[in-house]
Parts: structure tokens; sequence; C-alpha cells
């Protein structure tokens, strides 16, 4: 019977450039497939490739915000709940089913497909002649590259078949699931590694900017210590971030955001975009936005009601993240939140907007830091130079509150809007409590897509 194609069959590689800055080079699938791979140049091109399945609409473009924003209780799906906002409503809800969700499925088989291409890489470089100090970031980054879409799914999916090395289509359907604690352990040598053969930030020329560095191989590293429940191993991770690697909190929180504050001294890894025609424009911008919406309240992934209380009193955080009201295309004004991290003062044709995704930054490496060191003097010191910036007094033991509550609302304002709320929920044990007080009945992952169900009988449902 011939072989039906999974995701983890989906490792044709179709390679293209990566980003605003990256060498925009041929695909692959235009030249002669058995010549290819022989060069340095070659291997560039094919890790680009792995850095282009981050625009995918299964991952950063769209189900990862889905997934981990839309799911929490940061967002919802937004006043239109027909076409796509139906699709995101039975996902806040809980209640998506595993034949029909397309968001899901594509998040399952496009993460696949960025791990076929870091596959490549790893399987092919090793006996090309070229630079070896090259040779080792390239490595470097497929394997930062991998961990990454890893990490998203097995924090989406759990158990999930872990694939490393290059497979060919007649091979997939031979993988079975592997229990999250196992992946979280290869990825955990893997970025190990990574972080020993990648370059420091300062290291990389400007055209090569927003390619992954020793900083973003650390800070995913000490983020599945975290999640796996290992603080301690944690700690020198985030330790030597803060004194190795040169990155800074800005002054001003705002100016994170926008295209021309992008890849700046706190930014660790972020997704590049580029729009403008070159078919690496983002398709979330004007999605976020009901200021770039043809139709008024067509917007996505709206900010929840509750959003804009827990910003305090000259919180810089709250004017640079989300609005809580517009002045509709009729001129009157709405009051409704809307995100405002990924621009609002421009109109992009649809799926090609200019704005990166930022995935790891340094106020986020602050805040593990603390969640590692747990209560102490010095973990509220790292809190509160996060909240310094933000324009915001000091908090300490005597404020009211848990420590781990204390921690994770400021998470929550600080990292709003950026792909942070579920994974941070469950990780903090809190995910059934806050989504069951907002009337729902949460499961902690998501169902595996029926497809997989399908050709791989021996699957497992997740039903919790």
């Amino acid at each position: 019977m011939k072989l039906k194609i999974t995701a983890i069959t989906m490792l044709v590689s179709f390679l293209c450039s990566c980003g605003k800055n990256f060498t925009d080079l041929s695909p692959i699938s235009q030249r002669n497939v058995s010549a290819f791979y022989q060069t340095s140049g070659d291997m560039i091109t094919a890790i680009n490739s792995a850095y282009k399945a981050l625009q995918m609409n299964g991952t950063y473009n769209q189900s990862y915000w889905v997934m981990f924003e839309t799911r929490s209780d940061n967002t919802d799906a937004g006043p239109d709940q027909t076409g796509l906002g139906a699709d995101l409503a039975v996902i806040d809800n809980f209640v998506e089913v595993p034949a029909t969700a397309e968001l899901i499925t594509s998040a399952y088989l496009d993460s696949y497909v960025g791990i076929g291409r870091c596959n490549i890489v790893l399987s092919r470089i090793d006996p090309i002649q070229m630079d070896e100090r090259l040779k080792a970031r390239i490595k470097g980054e497929a394997l930062f590259l991998r961990s990454l879409f890893y990490y998203n799914l097995t924090v989406a999916f759990g158990n999930i078949p872990l694939i490393l090395n290059e497979i060919s289509v007649d091979e997939g359907k031979g993988y079975l699931q592997v229990p999250a604690a196992e992946v979280y352990k290869q990825l955990i040598a893997d970025l190990k590694q990574s972080e020993e053969w990648l370059w420091k930030k300062s290291e990389y020329a400007a055209a090569d900017a927003g390619r992954a560095t020793k900083g973003s191989a650390a800070a995913l590293l000490a983020k599945i210590y975290l999640t796996a429940g290992d603080k301690t191993s944690a700690v020198p991770v985030l330790r030597r971030i803060i004194s190795d690697y040169g990155y800074i909190l800005l002054p001003e929180y705002a100016n994170i955001w926008g295209v021309a504050n992008e890849n700046n001294a706190e930014s660790i890894f972020e997704v590049q975009f580029k729009g403008g025609g070159t078919s690496t424009g983002n398709a979330f911008t004007n999605v976020f936005s009901p200021l770039l919406r043809n139709s008024v309240g067509a917007y996505k992934n709206r900010p929840m009601p509750e959003m804009a209380g827990l910003y305090q009193a000259g919180d810089k955080r709250f004017a640079a993240s989300m609005r809580t009201s517009y002045i509709s295309t009729t001129g009157a004004t709405i009051i409704a939140p809307f995100i405002v991290k990924y621009g609002t003062e421009t109109k992009f044709n649809e799926g090609d907007a200019d704005y990166n995704f930022i995935v790891l930054r340094y106020a986020d490496v602050l805040l593990m830091l603390a969640e590692a060191l747990g209560e102490s003097d010095e973990a509220y010191n790292l809190i509160n130079d996060v909240r310094f910036r933000a324009g915001l007094g000091k908090i300490d033991a005597s404020t009211p509150g848990s420590f781990s509550d204390k921690l994770l609302r400021e998470r929550r304002v600080e990292l709003a809007f950026e792909n942070h709320r579920w994974p941070d929920l469950l990780r903090f044990g809190k995910a059934k409590e806050i989504m069951q007080a907002q009337g729902k009945n949460p499961r902690l992952l998501f169902r595996i897509p029926q497809r997989e169900l399908d050709i791989n009988p021996q699957f497992k449902q997740n039903d919790i």
C-alpha cells in the first residue's frame, strides 16, 4: 500500500531566503537536487530554508499566537466569529475538533517541516569542505531552530515523535510518540551544543542580523530547563546571558517595538518578516489591529477586557502594548481593546506587513532568573529592574500575594501578546484554575490532528 504523507514525512525542502537581510537565494526546487549540498553557499541556502519555516502560517505567522495567546486568558477570537474568527473561537473555548482544526493541524505540519529542514542541514553538512567556524555556526543554527520548533510542539502537544535525522518519505510511518520529558532532555543536550557552536550577536555582519546567537540558544535552554522543572540548572545559564552576551533593557519600553527598532539590544531572537511583495511579510499585523482592517470589528486576537486593568497607573507598557478604543471608518469611537505592539500606523496588503515577531528578549531572561531563584532579595531586584523601566515602584516580600502570583502577573504585562502566556500558565501550574475561573473546561494539551491518528494508529490522543 502506498504510504500516505504525514507531518513527519513532509520533509521536502523548498529553500528560499530567510528574512529581511539574508541573501536572496533561488529555491532548491529550481535546481538539480543531486548536485546540491556541495558548498558552503549551498548550506547557507539550506539553513535559510529552516528560518523560512518560522514565517509559515503554522508557526509564528499564525498558529503559534492562536495556541499560546488566544488559548490563554490574554486574548479572545475578536468580535467577528466567522471565518478565521470561528476557527479561533473553538480553540479559545477548548472545543476544537481534531479532524477540522486546521490551525492546529497547520502547527503540527509546519513545525515538522521546519524540523525536517534542520535535519537536512545537520545530516549533510559534515562532509563539505568549508570554513570550520562557519560550519559550526550553521550547525548551531540548525540545532537552535530545531529545538525551537520542538519546544513549541512539546508545550502544545506533549508526547510527540522525536526525529533527529533526515528521513525519506518511505521512512515516516515508523516513528512513535516520545514522552515530553525525553524530548526536553534531547533539546537540553542540543542547545548546550548549539550555544557552544554559535556566535555572539556582536560577531554577525549587519546583513546577518536575525540569525540565532549564543544568547538565543542559552535563553531557550533556560526556558526548557524551567519547563522541565529544573530551576537549579537554569540559574547558571541565565547568569551567563546576563554577564557575557551584551544584552540590555532598553531605557524605554516603547522602543522595543516597530520596524525601526527591530533586532535591537534587548532582542535575543526574533522572526524576520519583510513586506513589499517579497513573500516574507507577516499576516498578523493587519489581523490584530482594527485600524488596519477593511471592516469595523474584523480584527482578531483581541485583548480580554481585564487586560487593561492589569497595568498599574503610570505603567509605560500599557500604551506600547494595547489600546482600549479606536475610531471606526464612519468616524465613531468604538470602545474595544486591541494590540499595538505589531503596528497600527500603516495598512499593509494582506500577508505583507513588515513587523518582526520577537520570540526571546532580555526582560524575559531577568524574569526567568527570578523564577529560577525563587523568592529572595535578588529575585525581587530582577523583577524591579523590569518594573523600574516601566516607570513603576518596587515590589518585595511585603507586597500582597505569593511570590509566584506576583511574578506571573509581572510576566503577563511585560510579555503581553508575545506567545508566553499559555506556556507560563502551564509551567506555573495555573492553567486549569485560571481558565476554569473564566467558565471554561480546559485541557492542558492540544489534541493531535486526526490525520496523524489515522495514519499512525499507535498514536494516543491527548485527553487532558
